[in-house]
This record gives C-alpha cells, sequence and structure tokens, in this order.
C-alpha cells in the first residue's frame, strides 16, 4: 500500500460532503384542469428558487394532460415515491417537494415479521410426534 493511497479518504455520507439521496424530482400536471391551480402556481412562483438552492438535482417539468397533478422522486436506491397534489395550494405543495428532498427512498414498512413470543403455555400442551398412535401397515 502506498502513502497515496493511504492519505485518500473513504466517502461517507455526513462526514465531508453531503449528498442528498433524491437524484431527481419530477412535476407533472393538466394545464387546463382545475385540479392544477396550486401545481401551476408553485411552478411559476416557487420552482426556480428551489432548483438554485438544489442545483445537484435533475427537475423535470412535464404536462400530463387530463390528470392530477403528480410529484415524482428518485432516489440513489433506484426506488420512486408519488405524492398526488389535487387541490393543493403552492405553500402546501412546497412542503411535499420538501419531504420528497429529504426523504431517502427506503421504505417505512416492517421488512421481517418476528416470532410470536408467548408468555401463557398452550392449552393443549406443546405437540410431539410421539403423542400420536403409530401407523399400521
Amino acid at each position: 500500500m502506498t502513502l497515496t493511497k493511504s492519505l485518500i479518504p473513504k466517502a461517507k455520507n455526513g462526514v465531508g460532503a453531503f449528498v442528498f439521496s433524491c437524484r431527481k424530482i419530477e412535476f407533472n400536471y393538466c394545464e387546463r384542469s382545475g385540479s392544477s391551480y396550486g401545481m401551476i402556481k408553485y411552478l411559476q412562483n416557487h420552482l426556480i428558487p428551489f432548483a438554485k438552492i438544489n442545483p445537484q438535482m435533475e427537475i423535470v417539468v412535464t404536462p400530463r394532460p387530463s390528470k392530477h397533478p403528480l410529484i415524482t422522486g428518485t432516489y440513489l436506491n433506484l426506488k420512486k415515491k408519488q405524492v398526488c397534489v389535487k387541490n393543493k395550494n403552492p405553500d402546501e405543495i412546497a412542503e411535499i417537494v420538501k419531504l420528497i428532498r429529504d426523504n431517502t427512498g427506503v421504505s417505512t414498512k416492517k421488512r421481517f415479521k418476528k416470532p410470536v413470543i408467548s408468555t401463557t403455555k398452550s392449552i393443549r400442551g406443546i405437540w410431539s410426534p410421539f403423542h400420536t398412535r403409530p401407523h399400521l401397515i
């Protein structure tokens, strides 16, 4: 091992530079729908300052005719989180965008089911193959 390799630090999130887990945010809206009114106002007034503050993220705005507005976040682990923002005002949409930006993309549901441990004994007792009658052949 050379001296230069030992001086190179290993990249860890939270040590040195912080890397957001969210790499892409996609905004979908309908130009004619009334449920997209808040989304259109958010895109006009709040999106450009948000994009300037977060240059590390790819921001995509696409029209989605005859559908409710939708915000999709794509994370480094290739998971996606979609939030429907129909009939929301721009301030509520700003909170949802911050939530998507700060999320890690890991699902919050339980992954493993733990076995049930009972403190009381079974009424029937513990089953054993020796409790049954032997089979006649």
